[in-house]
């Protein structure tokens, strides 16, 4: 299938077709790591506007059958762009040599409470539901920054929440990177 929108979900076993009037064409299977995937045909490529607008419809839909916590993924005419080379060994270093960079940016290692952490990666928290280090520009430190509620789920693929969600936090202008807000703007 060349052109397609998945809803991937929890396994359901009452999940057997979507409205035949609505989506003709549906096809509803378990996938190897035993989630409910439901797969419908696309008649042509949708660009990325017509995508958002359908991946919008299809998920109110969805929430009016009952459905809470869904993916939904829609081939675009932006995976025609992407262009991937492999290289084996030290292929990479022999067609572009070694890439430069401005060493007076973050490195991606720094130590913090005498061991090695990475800069700038969130990765699961410990006193809240992610951590990420930084380096606070004025001091020069490196700075533990805990965010995002440990209780909760992460729901951004539905579209009414992450909006909701984008301006209660005024993530058009999320802050300084040494701030919570930032951080759980950028997962938003």
């Amino acid at each position: 299938m060349e052109n397609f929108v998945r809803v991937v979900m929890e396994k359901h076993e009452s999940l057997t077709k979507l409205d035949e009037s609505i989506f003709p064409s549906s096809e509803v299977y378990e996938s190897e790591q035993g989630a409910t995937v439901i797969e419908i045909p696309l008649a042509r490529l949708l660009s990325e506007d017509e995508a958002t607008e359908y991946a919008n419809r299809l998920a109110n839909y969805m929430f009016e059958q009952g459905h809470e916590d869904f993916d939904i993924e829609i081939s675009t005419d932006l995976e025609d762009d992407l262009d991937e080379e492999t290289y084996d060994g030290d292929d990479f270093y022999e067609e572009y040599g070694v890439m430069w960079f401005n060493e007076d940016d973050d490195l991606d290692e720094a130590e913090y409470r005498g061991r090695k952490v990475k800069l700038g990666k969130p990765t699961r928290g410990d006193v809240k539901k992610f951590k990420v280090y930084v380096r606070d520009p004025k001091t020069k430190n490196i700075k533990k920054v805990n965010f995002g509620d440990p209780n909760m789920k992460i729901k951004k693929s539905n579209p009414a929440r992450r909006r909701s969600f984008r301006a209660r936090h005024n993530c058009d202008n999320p802050g300084p990177r040494t701030k919570a807000r930032y951080w759980s703007c950028r997962k938003w």
